[in-house]
Parts: C-alpha cells; sequence; structure tokens
C-alpha cells in the first residue's frame, strides 16, 4: 500500500506564513506528479499547485506569486511554501501523488487533508 501524510496545517494571521508537507511512504517503484488541493466550506475541491517528475510546476492564478511548491525525491515528500496569507486560502489542504506502485500498478493517492485558518 500507499500512504500519504500531510503536516503542517494551522491557524494564521493574514500575511503570515505557512509550509504544508506532504510524506509518501510505502511500495512505491516511482512518483510522478505530485499536487496540493484545497476545499473551503460550501466550496468544491480545487488546485492550488502541482508539480512533475522533473520539477515542472503550475499554480492556480489565486495563489501564483504568493505559493512555491517543491519537492525531495528522495525522501518522497513534497512542500507547499505558502506566503502573504490571505482569508480565502483558507481551507482542508489535501495532498495527491499519482504513483507507480512496485507490482506496477499505477493510481493517484491522496492524503487525509490539514486544515490551513487564515485570519483576517
Amino acid at each position: 500500500q500507499v500512504q500519504l501524510v500531510e503536516s503542517g496545517g494551522g491557524l494564521v494571521q493574514a500575511g503570515g506564513s505557512l509550509r504544508l508537507s506532504c510524506a509518501v511512504s510505502g511500495s512505491i517503484f516511482s512518483i510522478h506528479s505530485m499536487g496540493w488541493y484545497r476545499q473551503a466550506p460550501g466550496k468544491q475541491r480545487e488546485l492550488v499547485a502541482a508539480i512533475t517528475s522533473a520539477g515542472s510546476t503550475n499554480f492556480a492564478d489565486s495563489v501564483k506569486g504568493r505559493f512555491t511548491i517543491s519537492r525531495n525525491n528522495t525522501k518522497n515528500t513534497m512542500y507547499l511554501q505558502m506566503n502573504s496569507l490571505k482569508a480565502e486560502d483558507t481551507g482542508v489542504y489535501y495532498c495527491y501523488a499519482d504513483v507507480t506502485k512496485t507490482d506496477w500498478r499505477r493510481k493517484d493517492y491522496w492524503g487525509q487533508g490539514t486544515q490551513v485558518t487564515v485570519s483576517s
């Protein structure tokens, strides 16, 4: 099996920063793209940022210039650095990873989510 564990969420004032981490473990052969989604109360889950295995990134327009995404392929860990946070960044942040397992099966796996609350 494959597990994703997120950490780093919390409560922060507007203008502040947080760094989320997502550690992937289990029967991993390779990890392809990884990324972060978020879901605010009453809203649909939306893509925040994604990164390929080669390091190419893309971001939602709402976070461009404020968030950066990175990954450590040796540690199978991904990070989301969030700066200049706004109240509208509040939500549950979920990480995902497109994984090929050691049995050659490939699928997306998700973390349990971590709450980010930005107070205005």
